[in-house]
């Protein structure tokens, strides 16, 4: 597997992957119409000090990270992130990967935390991997997701600092 830079040559197999990520609604809050031009504006059209990342594993880009301010001015010292990871590749530490690339890269962009916003209780698999890599739920927000099979589920605010 290599971590690299995303170039723009990989945003058609990119977005294989995250439309039905979107769509199903089940670990991203954007809503499952969110259109392919919002989002790769919004994943990969960013400007510095924002970063993206893909995992390529045999040649196929099988996931990707974001990075950002978590918020402007004075919380532009703590960087938020986005991950998907196609699930034909799911359960082979692209995830974990992804994780140690985004911390890594957060901190050497000078920023001083990592925050993630909504983690949604249900994805356990993405809770447990952020645990392990040190992330610590600050507060459990009740109900604030609604999936669309379980209904209202929390969100794991999440904080790691750099």
């Amino acid at each position: 597997m290599q971590i690299r830079d995303a170039v723009p040559g990989d945003w058609p197999a990119m977005w294989a992957f995250m439309r039905p990520i979107v769509q199903a609604g089940e670990t991203y809050p954007w809503p499952p119409d969110t259109t392919e031009s919002w989002t790769r504006a919004y994943w990969m059209e960013r400007p510095k000090p924002a970063s993206r990342l893909v995992a390529v594993v045999d040649g196929r880009v099988a996931g990707t990270v974001e990075i950002h301010p978590n918020l402007p001015g004075q919380g532009a010292h703590v960087a938020n992130a986005g991950f998907m990871v196609d699930p034909a590749y799911g359960r082979r530490g692209i995830g974990r990967a992804l994780g140690e690339a985004a911390l890594a890269r957060a901190k050497a962009d000078g920023f001083h935390a990592m925050q993630f916003n909504a983690v949604v209780a249900t994805n356990v698999h993405a809770v447990k991997l952020w645990h392990s890599l040190g992330m610590a739920t600050l507060a459990l927000i009740p109900g604030a997701f609604d999936h669309p099979a379980e209904g209202p589920v929390d969100l794991h605010l999440m904080y790691k600092a750099l």
